[in-house]
């Protein structure tokens, strides 16, 4: 049980990696970080299309592997 879990744990880890690592940044160096705060405010965009997707499958990853981490540690 514990091998399987580990090994769930492994492979969800290494997809959120590449999910986090496939999405487009949203804002850039310093001046982003600046003007990122009234982007946020004032431009309220949804994401479309592969960036909906990516975005929904790093909430669904993250989930999982926190529910994986905990499983191990318990068993």
């Amino acid at each position: 049980m514990h091998t399987l879990l580990l090994t769930l744990l492994i492979i969800v880890s290494l997809a959120l990696i590449v999910v986090v690592l496939l999405q487009s940044s949203k804002s850039s160096g310093l001046s982003g970080a600046i003007s990122g705060g009234a982007e946020q405010l004032f431009g309220k965009q949804k994401a479309r299309g592969i960036d909906l997707i990516l975005h929904r499958l790093t909430i669904v990853l993250a989930v999982l592997f926190l529910i994986l981490a905990l499983l191990v540690v318990k068993f």
